[in-house]
């Protein structure tokens, strides 16, 4: 197995781990929403970049976290190559689709049965069985790979 695929299958466990605290801290209420956090319902920025789901205080600090404990390695090593942040960078991506998915999985209000357009409203847009969110997140770690193989970095 190379590296690389050892690291991302530590990434799936990351995912499944942190989609059991996410189970534990929302329930059966998804994105935050009994949450007591703040709420940006509509803004034409979280159309863009945010996929049209609100913006909640307990995402945008988690959000920013886990990006800093992918990034942890680089600052820690004091080393800032481009290799290592195009993999941090995949890894993220690929954890964010798998603890999404894993949150349903696991979570016993939702499970597999659930997992649909018609019962989760914070995914608007769904392509193939998936949330798009879930095939731009496959494809960004696929092309942020690619890039980091075929730059040999």
């Amino acid at each position: 197995m190379t590296r690389t695929a050892v690291y991302l299958a530590w990434v799936a466990l990351m995912a499944f781990f942190f989609a059991k605290v996410e189970v534990q801290i929302e329930g059966a209420a998804g994105w935050a929403t009994a949450l007591p956090t703040w709420r940006i319902e509509q803004h034409w920025l979280l159309d863009i970049f945010w996929g049209g789901r609100p913006m909640t205080g307990y995402h945008a600090w988690v959000f920013s976290f886990m990006a800093l404990a992918f990034l942890a390695p680089l600052a820690f090593n004091g080393r800032w190559r481009l290799g290592d942040a195009l993999l941090a960078l995949a890894g993220l991506s690929l954890f964010w689709v798998a603890e999404d998915f894993l949150w349903f999985l696991l979570n016993p209000a939702w499970g597999w049965q659930r997992f649909g357009p018609a019962h989760i409203p914070w995914h608007t847009r769904w392509l193939g069985g998936a949330p798009v969110d879930y095939w731009l997140g496959l494809l960004g770690c696929a092309a942020l790979l690619t890039w980091r193989q075929r730059r040999g970095v």
